[in-house]
């Protein structure tokens, strides 16, 4: 949330979209989500699709209220429609924000997830402990957004 807030400072509300057959249980990142969404003024939404036809209605309900962002969430179905995704948050210019690298390099505003490294199973626990930053500067500059600086030199990789 602080660094979609960084990236997209006008941001007071985001939609979590997710697909209930196929993500982890939202109850699951709720909680975490409307602590930190709380602390920056934001408010959040769930946004359940079922099937690809209805992401596009989620983005443009997103992008008929100013403000609004998109939260991408950990699940197979959104992995399977990234580049529909991808292309609809451009298409309509809302800001999102993505859970792996998997979707800024193809266009995706920035991702903030797991970095690679080790497989899961030769580590001592089972929990990320290095997590990366990416940014797509082309897609900032097509959304009309300024990444700040300070945000610049935290990023482990910028797309340009």
């Amino acid at each position: 949330m602080q660094l979609l807030k960084q990236i997209a400072p006008r941001t007071v509300r985001v939609a979590l979209l997710f697909n209930p057959a196929t993500a982890v249980p939202i109850q699951f990142f709720m909680p975490s989500i409307q602590a930190a969404a709380s602390s920056f003024a934001v408010e959040v939404s769930a946004a359940p699709v079922h099937g690809k036809d209805e992401i596009e209605g989620v983005v443009a309900v997103q992008a008929r209220s100013p403000g609004s962002g998109l939260i991408v969430m950990p699940d197979a179905f959104n992995d399977a429609n990234r580049e529909l995704i991808i292309a609809l948050a451009a298409r309509y210019g809302v800001p999102a924000t993505y859970y792996n690298r998997f979707f800024s390099e193809p266009g995706g505003l920035f991702s903030y997830g797991e970095a690679r490294g080790e497989q899961p199973a030769d580590l001592p626990v089972q929990a990320p402990t290095k997590f990366e930053l990416i940014i797509n500067l082309t897609t900032a500059k097509a959304l009309g957004l300024t990444i700040p600086a300070s945000l610049l030199s935290l990023a482990d990789e910028l797309i340009e």
